[in-house]
């Protein structure tokens, strides 16, 4: 989590702190959880091979039309 709040605080030019995930009640407690995800098993089973950025490197990018 601390990885995308720092790719989008860094495109929108704004501060990123760290917080107590209880300050957000139960849903960031369920943030705070350590929960790795790896697309391996998709790309093994249907040969599946990624061509986009990731999404850190994605979001780093800054690719997005302005909000507003």
């Amino acid at each position: 989590m601390r990885s995308l709040a720092e790719a989008i605080g860094g495109v929108l030019a704004v501060p990123v702190e760290s917080v107590s995930p209880g300050s957000f009640g139960l849903i960031g407690r369920l943030f705070a959880l350590d929960m790795p995800s790896s697309s391996a098993l998709t790309q093994r089973r249907f040969g599946w091979e990624p061509t986009h950025p990731n999404l850190i490197a994605d979001l780093a990018a800054g690719d997005y039309p302005a909000l507003g």
